[in-house]
């Protein structure tokens, strides 16, 4: 099948092709978790979306909100996979904004300066199972 011959698609294949995520696998557990909604509902793996539809779509710690330009039920190289959707101005603005707080949150952060030993994670251990 063609772009040019789609007029419907399954949601977790759009995810695939559009590569959002690397396996059909994973967009269907991303869907089954919640993190993929059209239209502010949750929907289900099998749902068909057409051209306009708009979805959100939760990775890690970025939510994106994407317009449905084109089908396609290929995946093929990323500039390609790029021209199926448009990410909205207000989604792109957002991401920045919390993507530049995180950095500079990042710097608070008291972070160990090495790996727990042997002896501390028997200790960690001991501690969380209350012995």
């Amino acid at each position: 099948m063609t772009e040019h011959t789609l007029d419907k698609l399954r949601l977790d294949k759009w995810l695939w092709a559009a590569r959002f995520f690397k396996t059909r696998s994973l967009a269907k557990a991303a869907i089954e978790g919640g993190k993929v909604h059209l239209g502010g509902q949750r929907v289900k793996v099998s749902r068909e979306i057409s051209v306009g539809d708009t979805l959100q779509i939760r990775q890690g710690w970025d939510e994106k909100v994407v317009v449905v330009e084109a089908l396609s039920d290929q995946r093929r190289g990323a500039p390609e996979a790029a021209s199926l959707y448009r990410e909205t101005a207000e989604s792109l603005a957002r991401r920045e904004a919390d993507a530049a707080a995180r950095k500079a949150a990042g710097g608070m952060i008291d972070r160990p300066a090495s790996r727990p030993t042997k002896k501390q994670r028997r200790q960690i251990h001991r501690f969380k199972e209350g012995s």
